[in-house]
């Protein structure tokens, strides 16, 4: 009789046990590389806070050293002078407002934003962005209209993150809006909600990009050479500090057609 040779073959069951095993060890080194990219995500987080704290301070002192030598304190200056003098203010002063925004953006990463909610209105908000942007509105030969009901009832909100989310939106509107444009606030009192409207009549964005601005550091022209420049946080900013609130933010625009942003924060109960 001939014996006839076999070759063993692993079992059903011992083929899964292995396929299983292979799974678990996949999903435990996902894990760790989860666990670790979140820790650098803080990492960053809190370099961003420590930068943005950081330079604040000497940025304060190169602008007000310069507003000292714009007042004369130091001596009388001849016109050429005054006019760098203004430059270095006007840029210190952007420069501290990108890394305001940076601040705000990283605090807002590490949840470390708070509310401090008060009773105000709305309109006071709107007459106070304004005037701080007159100077851009006249530069640019830009018309403002401001459409705020009477009867809208107060805000019991942060007045500064409101504030903070409605200059963010009219200094996009101010941007992105050619010379002899327009741009408009509106507001409306509606399902308990208090409906704001910041609207241009610039140069738009694309559907497929509505979605994408109000991601981080996003700039739907990134090119070196954009013609608009900033630190990409703003919409990010404005949508953390709406959702703060318990409101939403969104766009309606088209290319070539304007946009118009909308925000919402809702009243106290006892408003409604």
């Amino acid at each position: 009789m001939s014996l006839v040779g076999t070759t063993p073959h692993s079992s059903p069951h011992s083929s899964l046990e292995s396929r299983l095993a292979a799974l678990e060890g996949l999903y435990k080194q996902a894990i760790a590389e989860i666990a670790d990219m979140r820790a650098r995500d803080a990492l960053k987080t809190q370099f961003l806070a420590n930068i943005s704290h950081d330079l604040r301070t000497p940025l304060t002192a190169v602008i007000t050293h310069a507003e000292i030598l714009r007042d004369g304190m130091l001596g009388s200056l001849n016109e050429r002078q005054h006019e760098s003098i203004r430059g270095i203010i006007a840029g210190g002063r952007q420069l501290l407002d990108q890394v305001g925004e940076i601040l705000t953006y990283a605090r807002g990463a590490a949840n470390q934003l708070a509310l401090s909610p008060s009773t105000f209105e709305f309109a006071d908000v709107v007459a106070q962005v304004t005037r701080l942007n007159e100077s851009l509105l006249a530069k640019k030969s830009l018309q403002l209209d401001l459409h705020l009901p009477e009867e809208l009832p107060p805000l019991f909100a942060d007045r500064e993150k409101v504030a903070h989310v409605l200059g963010n939106l009219l200094g996009n509107a101010i941007d992105f809006t050619p010379s002899g444009g327009r741009v408009w606030v509106r507001a409306v009192s509606e399902s308990g909600e208090l409906v704001a409207e910041v609207g241009d009549t610039g140069i738009g964005i694309a559907s497929e990009h509505h979605e994408f601005i109000f991601e981080e550091f996003a700039q739907v022209d990134a090119t070196a050479s954009r013609q608009h420049h900033g630190t990409g946080l703003g919409l990010t900013i404005a949508q953390k500090l709406v959702e703060l609130h318990h409101g939403r933010i969104w766009v309606e625009s088209e290319l070539g057609g304007g946009s118009r942003f909308y925000f919402t924060i809702p009243y106290p109960e006892d408003a409604r």
